[in-house]
């Protein structure tokens, strides 16, 4: 069976798709297209962990993370059939989406350092390894179907996850 093409984008309007995958004119009219879709990614966390009293965060954090990458995956291969391209660069939706997944644990993270800091440090994580793409996050993106778009920037945050909170170890170790 593998990784398919889910059908439901299918039926939407090329508007529709390419503007959620581009997340409108942020990732085809300004440079580093990827470091905007980013930006955008961490604000909308900053919204749901400082927007909400603490106990509901996490949790709203993590479905935010579930649902975006699963209605990421249709879009955005959706997208890559429209453009006619694989991974296209103005496609940004993954990384807005990925975001949640590099702050699971937020609670233990804001108890060592601010709120800014760590989504600072998060931010500047993520980019990192979203642009080398080391530890194997590289092979992700052959997967098929929008899934290799999504797939390796959610590893990436994953990756980002883990490196802060070995910093934040490290931070009190010191």
């Amino acid at each position: 069976m593998g990784l398919a093409h889910p059908n439901w984008p299918r039926a939407l309007p090329t508007w529709l798709v390419v503007g959620a995958a581009t997340l409108g004119p942020i990732g085809r009219l300004l440079p580093a297209p990827g470091t905007w879709g980013s930006l955008v990614g961490v604000g909308a966390v900053a919204g749901i962990l400082l927007g909400f009293n603490e106990g509901m965060g996490p949790a709203v954090l993590l479905a935010a993370g579930t649902v975006g990458a699963w209605w990421a995956v249709g879009i955005c291969g959706e997208a890559e059939v429209r453009l006619g391209q694989q991974d296209p660069g103005e496609v940004i939706l993954d990384e807005l989406v990925a975001m949640p997944w590099c702050f699971v644990g937020w609670p233990v993270l804001v108890g060592v350092w601010p709120a800014w800091v760590v989504l600072a440090l998060g931010f500047g994580f993520f980019r990192f390894f979203d642009i080398l793409k080391p530890l194997g996050i590289a092979r992700l993106q052959g997967l098929p179907a929008g899934w290799g778009v999504v797939v390796d920037d959610v590893a990436a945050a994953l990756a980002t996850c883990a490196a802060l909170h070995a910093a934040q170890l490290i931070w009190q170790l010191v």
